[in-house]
């Protein structure tokens, strides 16, 4: 039997691309997917904007980011750490 997710929020990796917002970043998701007909895989990104509450965020971070309850009309989503620093 397949084990539950129940409870857990849901996190991805993703790329700083904007830091401009006051406790606000947009943070740029990839993932490949197979393409139906050529069965190649195509790299698709999505943008998703994540609180940041100190600040401490900067364009070309990789970070964690957590789902959390809605904290404005687009973001719904929190950096919950920094994995690796931009050069």
């Amino acid at each position: 039997m397949a084990e539950s997710n129940r409870g857990q929020r849901k996190r991805m990796m993703g790329t700083i691309v904007s830091d401009k917002m006051d406790k606000t970043v947009t943070v740029r998701v990839e993932g490949k997917t197979l393409h139906p007909t050529y069965k190649k895989y195509v790299v698709r990104s999505q943008r998703y904007k994540a609180h940041d509450a100190e600040n401490a965020c900067k364009v070309g971070d990789k970070v964690l980011i957590e789902e959390t309850r809605p904290l404005s009309r687009d973001k719904r989503w929190r950096v919950k750490e920094i994995l690796e620093r931009a050069v």
